[in-house]
């Protein structure tokens, strides 16, 4: 099963040294490929196949079946979010193995934390 969300900008890459800042306040949300999913690419590394991202879902949207190669943490900022097993809650934090088949949505719209690793 593929990925369902991309990301066609450019990230923060892994520092070699000191430290990297995204000043995400004046950033747009930028379209991933799937209705109602929006996300702010923050880090991305290749090498590792690790990516942070926040992620705005419009109330009402649900993203089909998928699964994830990586590990996938959810970290709800605002809203509700909700999967096959849960509805999380501001400050709520979720870890899904790679592979499990889920979908997700919104009933209400939500901002939350990802990061794939």
């Amino acid at each position: 099963m593929a990925e369902i969300f991309r990301n066609t900008t450019t990230a923060l890459p892994r520092p070699a040294g000191g430290t990297l800042v995204a000043r995400t306040l004046d950033a747009g949300w930028q379209e991933t490929g799937t209705e109602g999913f929006l996300i702010k690419p923050l880090h991305e590394d290749d090498a590792s196949g690790q990516r942070t991202w926040l992620m705005k879902v419009a109330p009402g949207a649900e993203a089909p079946p998928h699964a994830h190669d990586e590990a996938e943490q959810i970290y709800v900022i605002e809203g509700s979010f909700y999967d096959d097993e849960n509805t999380y809650g501001p400050g709520d934090f979720a870890i899904r193995a790679p592979g499990v088949v889920h979908r997700g949505g919104s009933k209400d719209g939500a901002i939350i934390l990802l990061v794939y690793s």
